[in-house]
C-alpha cells in the first residue's frame, strides 16, 4: 500500500509506546486516525498529537479481548471516517516466568490480548478492508516470535501465533488488494515490561529488567519499520540488531542458538 496520504488508520494499543509512535508517524504521512486502547487519558494525549499534524484524529476506549468490542470498534471506525485502509494490531501485555510459574490465568489473560486481540481484529476490519481500493493488516509479533525464550512461556506462544497467523493470512489474501505484515522488534523502550506480570523468582528481577528496556531502541524506530513495510508490502518486518542476529541464528543453526540462550537464563537467574 504504497499510497497513505489521505486514507485512514486504525491502531490498537496506541496510547504509548510503539502504538503512539505509528499513530504519529502515520499522521505525518497524511493519514487519519482511529486511536483505540483501554487508557483514555493517554489516548488522548496520542489523539492531541495526530491532530498536532494537522490530521483527524477519532477515540476509541477498546479492550481487544473483548470480541463484541472490537466488532463495535470496526463499525465506529467507518462511521467516523467512510472508510478503512490499514490496521495495526498493535496491543499487548507481558508476563515474565517460567511454564511452572505462570498460572492458567496468567496465560488466559495474555493470549486473550496479544493473540486473541488479533484475531479480533483481523475478523472484525477484514470485511471493511475489502470495501477499500487496497488495504493493508500490520501485525505485532516480536523477536519472541522467532526464538524461544526461557522465562517467556505465554508471551513466546503468543508472539509465534500471531506470526503463524499472519503468514496464513497473507498466503489467503495474496489475491487481492490486502496486504498482511507480520512485526518483530527486539528490545523496544516502551511501557510493556512496567505494565507485566512478574511471577515466580522472575519477581526480583521486575525493576532491573525496566531499567534495561529504557536503554533499548525508541518506539519511533519500530513506527518509522511499520511504515516502509506497509509500503512495501513486506510479508515481515524486523527490527534491532539482535533481531537479525538471532534470527538468522536460529535458521542456521537452531542448536547452538538454544544453547546460548538457556545459558543466558541460567545467568540471568543466578544474579
Amino acid at each position: 500500500m504504497r499510497k497513505l496520504s489521505g486514507r485512514v488508520a486504525a491502531v490498537t494499543g496506541a496510547a504509548g509506546g510503539i502504538g503512539r509512535a505509528t499513530a504519529v508517524a502515520l499522521a505525518r504521512r497524511g493519514m487519519d486516525l482511529a486511536l483505540a486502547d483501554v487508557r483514555r487519558a493517554e489516548l488522548d494525549e496520542t489523539a492531541e498529537a495526530v491532530r498536532a499534524l494537522g490530521r483527524r484524529a477519532s477515540v476509541h476506549e477498546v479492550d481487544v479481548a473483548v470480541r463484541e468490542r472490537v466488532t463495535a470498534f470496526a463499525d465506529e471506525v467507518v462511521d467516523a471516517h467512510g472508510i478503512v485502509h490499514l490496521l495495526v494490531n498493535n496491543a499487548g501485555v507481558a508476563v515474565a516466568g517460567t511454564f511452572e510459574d505462570q498460572s492458567i490465568e496468567d496465560f488466559e489473560w495474555l493470549m486473550n490480548i496479544n493473540f486473541w486481540g488479533v484475531v479480533h481484529g483481523c475478523k472484525a476490519f477484514l470485511p471493511h478492508l475489502r470495501r477499500a481500493s487496497e488495504g493493508h493488516i500490520v501485525n505485532l509479533s516480536s523477536l519472541f516470535g522467532l526464538i524461544g525464550v526461557p522465562g517467556n512461556a505465554s508471551y513466546g506462544a503468543s508472539k509465534f501465533a500471531v506470526r503463524g497467523l499472519s503468514k496464513v493470512l497473507r498466503a489467503e489474501l495474496a489475491s487481492s488488494r490486502i496486504g498482511v505484515t507480520s512485526v518483530h522488534p527486539g528490545g523496544v523502550a516502551t511501557n510493556i515490561v512496567r505494565d507485566a506480570r512478574f511471577v515466580g523468582e522472575t519477581k526480583a528481577l521486575h525493576e532491573r529488567t525496566e531499567r534495561a528496556f529504557r536503554k533499548f531502541l525508541p518506539p519511533e524506530r519500530v513506527a518509522e519499520a511499520i511504515v516502509r513495510g506497509v509500503r512495501r508490502n513486506s510479508p515481515r518486518v524486523l527490527v534491532g540488531r539482535e533481531t537479525f542476529v538471532l534470527d538468522a541464528l536460529e535458521r542456521l543453526a537452531p542448536s547452538v542458538a538454544e544453547r546460548l540462550l538457556s545459558r543466558a537464563w541460567s545467568r540471568i537467574r543466578v544474579r
